[in-house]
């Protein structure tokens, strides 16, 4: 028995592992089912034929929760942005509960939290697709590339369970969508609660935008400048994009931009995003893990500002590579790449097909981390930022972020 579930075996519960969960069915008056459980697994569609209502987590933790529930979705950017909008909360005074898809379950906020205290929630497509009557009062849609075809099929249907986070909105409710994005521009249509845009790109109506170099907030008849861009501490493009999103939540919250302004300045980022993790002769290693698909990794690349080693491969979400190998070769940063995991063949193809040929293999992460002391220069870099999930070798990204900083903080 795994450690987990040793944990939990005091609890008032029945357990059947190895079984055959259709049997159960007929003493069940409700399937909760983890988020890794697809909606069209077998046991999933028995519950449905009989009539049983099949609901997750997050659904039931919403219903539970006492707090003001703000959530967001999207590809990439969700934890980055999500752990920033807490920071925001905090520092204006609240207490913020960060939840959900992140790690910390929003069942265990909820059972904590106060009807004066703001439940920040990460949601993934995933959970998404067994919620009902989840209802932020503030909610976003950062960005949707692929991702997760290997669960929902067709980008018309992971596209589709995105747009569920506003399902429950109403009038006196706020949804923020990325106007750069097609996808998102799009949900727009037919939504209840107000919209407030964001761009990097070009002035909004009403939303986050960058003008004169500084972002700034235009809401209810309001303009307000916040900070520069180059005040944000968390670099790249892609941070700015996550910077508006948190800035916009929180302004439509109610938390002055005088409070958004101090923690966009000052907030460090989280683990495992572009995480500096060590300089050694002249080289500086970075840990991505999180980078889990093409377009993650397409914007850690494009912050790189020196001949970069990349690292590249996991486990396959049938996801294409291509647009990530034309990104190595526009970026003109990196320098060599090193393939490590299930999907290294096809990785290699689409480099191969591009034109880039500056690759090199590994069989494991030891053997990975010395080629790459190797193949660095000094004043460069090596990047962990695989474009791909870590199941094929890892529990998840965060043991195989953990794993990688820990060679390279033994290397000598």
């Amino acid at each position: 028995m795994g450690e987990e579930i040793r944990s939990l075996r005091e609890l008032p519960c029945e357990w059947h592992l190895g079984e055959d969960p259709a049997a159960l069915l007929e003493r069940c008056d409700t399937l909760l089912i983890s988020p890794g459980v697809p909606i069209d697994s077998p046991i999933v569609l028995a519950a449905k034929d009989k009539g049983i209502p099949v609901t997750g987590e997050l659904e039931v933790a919403s219903q539970l929760a006492d707090g003001s529930l703000v959530a967001l979705t999207g590809t990439n950017g969700k934890t980055t942005t999500v752990s920033l909008l807490g920071e925001i909360y905090r520092a204006a005074g609240r207490i913020a509960y960060v939840a959900g898809n992140i790690g910390y379950p929003l069942s265990a906020a909820a059972m904590l939290s106060r009807p004066e205290d703001m439940l920040v929630c990460e949601v993934s497509s995933f959970q998404l697709e067994t919620t009902d009557t989840f209802h932020p009062r503030v909610a976003a849609v950062l960005n949707i590339t692929e991702d997760h075809l290997n669960r929902h099929y067709t980008m018309e249907n992971y596209t589709a369970v995105k747009r569920h986070i506003f399902d429950r909105q109403c009038g006196a409710d706020t949804a923020v969508l990325n106007y750069d994005d097609p996808a998102c521009r799009a949900m727009a249509e037919g939504l209840k609660g107000r919209i407030a845009w964001f761009s990097r790109t070009r002035e909004v109506n009403e939303g986050a935008f960058v003008k004169e170099g500084r972002i700034t907030l235009r809401w209810k008849d309001e303009e307000k400048p916040v900070c520069g861009v180059d005040e944000v501490y968390i670099p790249g493009p892609h941070n700015t994009e996550n910077a508006l999103a948190a800035a916009m939540m929180a302004y439509a919250s109610g938390v002055p931009t005088a409070v958004i302004r101090h923690v966009l300045r000052t907030f460090k980022g989280v683990e495992h995003r572009i995480e500096f993790v060590r300089e050694l002769d002249g080289v500086k290693w970075y840990n991505d893990s999180k980078g889990t698909n093409v377009d993650s990794t397409i914007k850690a690349v494009q912050t790189m500002r020196a001949p970069t080693v990349l690292i590249l491969g996991g486990s396959d979400k049938h996801v294409p590579f291509d647009a990530l190998a034309r990104e190595i070769i526009v970026s003109g940063q990196i320098a060599r790449v090193v393939l490590c995991g299930a999907t290294a063949p096809q990785i290699e193809k689409a480099l191969l097909s591009a034109g880039y040929t500056a690759i090199d293999h590994a069989d494991s992460y030891p053997e990975m981390v010395k080629l790459c002391r190797k193949l660095a220069q000094s004043g460069g870099n090596v990047l962990l930022s695989p474009a791909c999930a870590s199941f094929d070798q890892f529990t998840d990204y965060e043991q195989r972020g953990r794993v990688f900083k820990q060679l390279v903080n033994e290397l000598q």
